[in-house]
């Protein structure tokens, strides 16, 4: 939608989107669950809140609102404002890999960048034809199983989690994507639950937070669970745990993809020896990695020591 005066008194979807996107650059908003500006942000509050299709945006954008409507933009716009809360869940609504999904504040908001590599099915890594057994371990509000389960339609997918509440969040989802014969909900701490359990594909997007972040997040992130975002005094806890049984979870020629965030740097560091392959999403960041059951077996000495470090932090 193209720039203009900023209205002091909207009537229009333009005037509105402009009016909403000055009130949240005011208001010095953190930006990060679904958008990254205050246009865009501003823009997906109109859209959603008065139930138009995002594309077709700009071709509303003369269209008056009525005084409910306007009441209704203004209502959220302050709540967004007041409360700090991300806008997904103001709308109970995020989108991840082109598709919608219902969240609240017992899910972090879906923004994996695993999405970015769905749409490929991870090609020509993985061989879409062979997988028939799929995880996402800390699946959180269910996204990335579903967006899994369309993209490798031939596939059993089992999504796991430590947390009931997200769990239950997920399977709103679930039904909601008509995947209920195909997609089974776990409630397990990591692999704690699913012994003996083995897959052509594990996808994980685990917490990945270091301390020191978790003390400066923005205040939007604080009304996520902190659960699912921290990871321990560097951010690797979880990952750690994952890499020192994953293997026992895979098939032969299985996959691990993970994303760990900013603590892809201190991964590497913590395991020079070992050949992550980093994968490039379409914005430059290379946070996700890949790790065949040859490679995570060759090191599983290695990843166990670790794991059971953090256990006992004296060895």
């Amino acid at each position: 939608m193209p720039a203009a005066n900023i209205p002091t008194d909207p009537h229009s979807v333009r005037d509105f989107v402009l009016w909403a996107e000055q009130r949240f650059q005011q208001a010095r908003l953190y930006f990060g669950h679904g958008t990254d500006n205050a246009r865009d942000e501003a823009a997906w509050l109109v859209a959603s809140t008065l139930a138009i299709p995002f594309a077709e945006l700009d071709a509303r954008a003369e269209y008056r609102l009525t005084p409910a409507e306007a009441a209704s933009i203004r209502s959220r716009v302050e709540a967004r404002i007041t409360t700090r809360k991300p806008l997904a869940y103001l709308l109970q609504e995020a989108w991840f890999a082109g598709l919608k999904f219902y969240v609240d504040e017992r899910v972090i908001v879906p923004r994996s960048l695993i999405g970015d590599f769905l749409p490929e099915r991870f090609q020509p890594w993985v061989r879409p034809a062979q997988v028939h057994r799929l995880l996402d371990l800390c699946t959180g509000s269910g996204c990335i199983a579903i967006a899994a389960a369309l993209a490798f339609p031939a596939a059993q997918v089992e999504a796991a989690d430590i947390s009931s509440e997200a769990l239950a969040v997920a399977r709103i989802n679930v039904e909601a994507h008509g995947l209920d014969a195909r997609v089974t909900l776990i409630q397990s701490d990591l692999f704690s639950e699913l012994q003996g359990r083995r897959y052509d594909l594990i996808l994980t997007n685990p917490p990945y937070v270091e301390a020191r972040d978790m003390a400066s997040l923005p205040t939007e992130y604080r009304h996520e669970p902190e659960l699912a975002l921290a990871s321990g005094p560097s951010g690797l806890d979880a990952i750690i745990r994952i890499l020192a049984v994953a293997a026992d979870h895979l098939n032969p020629h299985g996959l691990l993809i993970a994303e760990v965030g900013n603590s892809c740097l201190p991964l590497q560091q913590r395991f020079p020896q070992v050949r992550f392959v980093w994968l490039t999403a379409a914005s430059g960041d290379e946070s996700v990695f890949l790790l065949g059951r040859e490679e995570l077996t060759r090191h599983a000495a290695r990843f166990r020591a670790a794991a059971d470090s953090l256990a006992d932090p004296s060895r």
